[in-house]
């Protein structure tokens, strides 16, 4: 592992952010202290007070509330697969109005998660990440359709809750409304019912836009409904179809549909309603949340403008500023809204039934419909997910996703391409490059390095002013509307140190446009390169030279790559490496200014003003099997200052993410052993222990209690022998430091079998040894197929020790089983830029290829993965790396700030290489020299989550399907390999007749010949001619099924 620090060198492209790095989860963390300070205040205000259906008997208050501290530590609640939450309780005030008494009391509600300082949530022992969802914004969309080659414009008011109103304008010049959907009508009718009471008054509202008299005119003429009473009935006809309608029920119903507790924009639809046609903003306005008449003709009028102007456009929905992030926060307190709705409901129910002189608080309020929508929202919801724990990056980028996917989101098979794509309003807010590939492409996406979510839920990203051409102090945060006004130049322009920009003309973004301007026209500079980009995407070197889909692998296997037990930090890095893990909340940082006066493997103490003690976690599993483990990034008197890393994680050094190794490796073709982005790798690689991982899985017992009795943990086992008993103590539990292989015993159980009509002998035998021949089966926890390693950990929950189980269960034993996986043929290896390939062939050091010095190279790459796949990033990264490791350093190439070629070929000229980079090599096995020099540098290899331990499988005897009789499939089953149809044509092709006879019959389902051959092979004897299948049988059994009578006739060869 790295012991000394490399001075980091920069390039003369490099410019310092303009801005500090932000705190990468502070939105996870705002929205759930929203939630807690404000959002369940507004929602127990909502349903404050609760009064009975008849109002003259009770009214119940919700006072106040408290959410109370964690019930445990993180880490126990993780050891002890606990939930990590806190207790929500009200005080509750019931006006008894028959007796005019006021009762009051706390009650518990339900318990809530609490989330973690990191952003996560711990339910049952696992932690979890709620996804923000990335969905349509409310308030007002402007939409067109086309009919006789002209263009017709019409609008959306999207609340939300309650109805959608659809406006749209057709080719009669009139103007009709659809609401939910339903039969439209004309929009007068509406304008009437809102408050507009005659055909003058319409026609007064209308007068300022130009072109609307006709066409109010035209709705008018249309309109059937002419006094205010007709309208209700003419909506309420469209509304309730088949309804009777009379004025009143239909004016009750139609007024129902706009008070504030049916009908509500929300915040940010008003906001955006009241931006968008330049009204006020003040506080007093925005609380109105109701649709009034003057919005609907604000609406109409915009929509007459648009048919009646040039070149209009309607509103893009991909567009960043139509689009908001629900967070955790809005997610949850909708959830207890709801919760709350079916309380208030039962409240109410048991008002009515609920003896008076009697009643209590307690008595009237259900809390379980609360509890249960909060467990079902961090338990079942599609946004509540298991949390990667791949690497501390992976941790990182999983806080950061967005999805468009989720309840109230798109669907995968619905969402076309346009939602997909990349829009030019994600530059700073969303990364055009980080997504997965497969059918989520472009469905989920992750915030851009700068980007913040203002209040309402709308991305921003920073920029700083220029005036003049000279760069101010002043930050300012867009959103992607209001960028569109604005001269926006790329942070790589040239700048003095006094931020005056150097050249005349610059690059920028000419309102979203590319194009050149003067300096003087620039309004605002971007704060850094990598602005556009998420963290993982920002750690890869020379991105500017790799082709996107080959960035986008790169992204995505850094958050595949398995943490090293020696990690190492990239010689070519990009400067977010440090920055980037600093939030995550995973490596211990010094709280404040002191001396390091003790440390081992489980602590560190600090003394500074006081004497702190920081404890660390050692080889605790986490959701990805892997090992998560903190050792000690300091040495004893050392001073620290407060925010210095005390102790790193499975996947830092020194603070810096450090996910693989550097490696020494050459471009070339070995005897085709690197065909196809094969990897050739030397055995130094494997006892140096270099890609070296710890992989820690879990196997649960869990002891029952049957109807026969208990089932009981005992080493005395039936039928068992002392071998397989020789790790386990008198509890039948396998003792910590054992080392199992496939079907080892690890916990021995044992459960009643029903009991039997004794024989005289079995009764004999029972009273001789009383209890101990009863009848038991063996139920033993043992090692699974293909599974190895050493018990490093026991938990044992059990009801005698206070824990809280199922029904049923007496107790639980989790057993630790930790491995150590050393690199091996069949794992996959990848760089930073896509370069991903399987290992081949692990050679002899001596077999390998070797400079003029006698260094022999690590890896062997094939040359031909890298000109059609464009990404050249990785042949950069490889020269820049061979100087950094002659010359001592670590160099900084942040995205296109990085080094240049010119600057690259001087690197290798100072450390006495050749300028391009080639080096004369030679066969390690003939000892000659090869045709051509060859490119050789070094690179930061990632060994991947795709091991083949975990995908090797092999199978000679094992489980057969009921219905079949043929062998299971897949590698949890014990399964064997498909000899399917295709493969059945292969053999046909051969005319292998007696082979596949046998392939169809012994060697699958003839249960009769599979015996039978096996009692040949073992007394020698020649085998038996097969029967039929027993899938045959089961095609018979279907043809029964369907009425056809079919008997097999035996064919006589005569």
């Amino acid at each position: 592992m790295q012991t000394e620090k490399r001075p980091k060198k920069y390039f003369s492209r490099y410019k310092n952010p303009l801005i500090e790095f932000p705190n990468l989860i502070e939105a996870q963390t705002k929205s759930y202290k929203w939630l807690v300070e404000e959002g369940l205040k507004e929602v127990f205000k909502e349903f404050s007070p609760i009064i009975d259906y008849s109002g003259k008997k009770f009214e119940l208050e919700f006072t106040s509330f408290s959410l109370s501290e964690p019930n445990c530590e993180e880490n126990d609640a993780k050891i002890n697969k606990l939930s990590y939450q806190g207790l929500l309780k009200t005080r509750v005030k019931l006006t008894n109005k028959i007796l005019g008494t006021v009762k009051e009391q706390e009650i518990f509600m339900s318990e809530i998660p609490l989330m973690t300082p990191h952003g996560t949530f711990i339910i049952n022992g696992v932690e979890r990440v709620i996804v923000p969802q990335l969905a349509r914004s409310f308030g007002v969309f402007f939409t067109e359709s086309e009919s006789k080659g002209k263009k017709y414009f019409g609008a959306k008011i999207i609340p939300a809750r309650g109805v959608w109103i659809e406006i749209e304008s057709e080719s009669d010049e009139a103007i009709y409304i659809r609401i939910d959907k339903k039969r439209k009508f004309p929009a007068t009718a509406l304008l009437r019912v809102l408050g507009y009471n005659t055909n003058e008054t319409i026609l007064k509202a209308f007068e300022k836009t130009p072109n609307c008299k006709e066409v109010i005119e035209a709705c008018l003429a249309k309109d059937v409904a002419k006094t205010l009473s007709d309208s209700y009935i003419e909506i309420y006809k469209r509304l309730r179809d088949g309804d009777m309608a009379t004025p009143e029920n239909a004016k009750e119903f139609i007024n129902s549909l706009f008070t504030p507790e049916r009908y509500d924009l929300s915040p940010v639809g008003r906001y955006r309603f009241n931006k968008r046609f330049d009204k006020s903003l003040e506080e007093k306005e925005l609380v109105r949340r109701t649709i009034s008449k003057e919005d609907l003709m604000t609406v109409i009028a915009n929509i007459i403008v648009l048919n009646n102007t040039l070149g209009a456009k309607s509103d893009d929905i991909d567009h960043l500023g139509q689009r908001r992030v629900r967070f955790v926060g809005e997610m949850l307190q909708q959830k207890v809204r709801t919760g709350m709705m079916q309380i208030k409901r039962n409240i109410q129910d048991r008002m009515s039934i609920i003896d008076v002189d009697t009643a209590m608080p307690i008595h009237i309020i259900n809390q379980r419909p609360l509890q249960a929508r909060i467990k079902e929202f961090f338990t079942t919801n599609q946004l509540s997910q298991f949390m990667a724990q791949e690497n501390v990056l992976c941790e990182m980028e999983h806080l950061r996703t967005l999805s468009a996917l989720g309840p109230g989101g798109l669907t995968r098979e619905r969402a076309g391409l346009e939602v997909r794509d990349v829009h030019p309003s994600h530059y700073g807010r969303v990364c055009p490059i980080h997504t997965p590939e497969g059918p989520n492409i472009g469905l989920i996406l992750h915030l851009s390095t700068y980007a913040k979510i203002n209040d309402f839920g709308i991305i921003e990203t920073p920029y700083i002013k220029v005036k003049n051409g000279k760069i101010t102090k002043e930050i300012q945060y867009l959103n992607a509307l209001e960028e569109e006004k604005y001269n926006i130049a790329h942070a790589g322009i040239p700048y003095d140190e006094n931020g005056k920009i150097t050249e005349e003309k610059v690059e920028a973004r000419v309102k979203t446009n590319p194009g050149m301007i003067t300096r003087n026209q620039v309004d605002f500079i971007d704060v850094a390169a990598n602005q556009g980009f998420s963290v993982a995407t920002s750690m890869i070197p020379f991105l500017e030279h790799n082709d996107a889909n080959r960035a986008l692998m790169g992204s995505n296997m850094q958050k595949q790559a398995v943490p090293c037990v020696l990690p190492e930090v990239p010689l070519v890095a990009t400067g977010v490496e440090a920055l980037a893990s600093r939030d995550s909340g995973r490596m211990v940082l010094a709280s404040e200014d002191g001396v390091v006066s003790y440390l081992d493997a489980k602590k560190i103490i600090v003394k500074g003003k006081t004497e702190k003690i920081y404890s660390l976690v050692n080889f605790l599993r986490n959701n990805n099997f892997s090992a998560f483990h903190q050792r000690p990034a300091v040495n004893i008197g050392q001073k620290v200052k407060k925010g210095d890393v005390l102790a790193d994680t499975t996947s830092t050094v020194d603070g810096q993410i450090s996910i693989g190794q550097n490696v020494f490796i050459a471009f070339l073709s070995w005897s085709g052993l690197n065909y196809e982005d094969a990897v050739i790798i030397s055995e130094r690689l494997v006892k140096k222990s270099k890609f070296t991982s710890v992989y820690v899985e879990e196997f649960v017992c869990t002891v029952r209690d049957t109807k026969l009795g208990p089932e009981i943990t005992t080493r005395d086992i039936p039928n068992v022998g002392e071998l397989k008993l020789k790790d386990l103590d008198e509890d039948g539990i396998v003792r910590i430091g054992a080392e199992v292989r496939e079907n080892d015993i690890l916990i021995g159980k044992i459960t009643p079998k029903g009991e039997t009509e004794l024989t005289p002998e079995e009764r004999l035998l029972r009273s001789i040894f009383a209890e101990k021949a009863r009848d038991v089966k063996d139920t033993s926890l043992r090692m699974e197929h293909g599974k190895r390693g050493r018990i490093i950990g026991i938990k044992i929950f059990s009801r005698d020790l206070g824990h809280t189980l199922e029904a049923g269960i007496i107790k639980k034993i989790v057993i630790e089983v930790a491995q150590i996986r050393n690199i091996s043929v069949g794992d996959k290896l990848s760089g930073r830029h896509g370069n991903k390939g399987v290992i081949s062939r692990i050679l002899p050091e001596e077999d390998m290829p070797y400079t003029a010095e006698g260094i022999p190279v690590d890896i062997i790459l094939s040359p031909l993965g890298v000109p059609s796949r464009m990404n050249l990033g990785q042949i950069l990264e490889m020269h820049l790396g061979m100087a950094a490791n002659a010359l001592g350093y670590q160099a900084v190439v942040p995205p296109f700030l990085g080094a240049k070629r010119e600057e690259i070929k001087e690197e290798l000229k100072k450390a006495g290489l050749p300028e391009n980079g080639k080096l004369k090599l030679f066969d390690g096995r003939t000892g000659e020299s090869f045709d051509q020099d060859v490119a050789v540098g070094y690179m930061y290899m990632l060994k991947l989550h795709h091991m083949v331990e975990d995908k090797i499988h092999m199978r000679s005897i094992g489980p057969y399907s009921l219905i079949t009789q043929q062998p299971l499939g897949g590698k949890a089953q014990g399964g064997g390999q498909r000899f399917g149809e295709m493969e059945v044509w292969a053999l046909e092709g051969y005319g292998a007749a007696y082979t596949l006879r046998e392939m169809l019959t012994i060697k699958s389902d003839d249960i009769l010949g599979r015996s039978q051959t096996f009692d040949s092979i073992i007394k020698n004897e020649i085998i038996k001619p097969p029967n039929s299948p027993a899938s045959f049988n089961v095609l018979l059994n279907y043809l029964r099924g369907l009425a056809l009578d079919v008997n097999l006739k035996k064919y006589e060869n005569s």
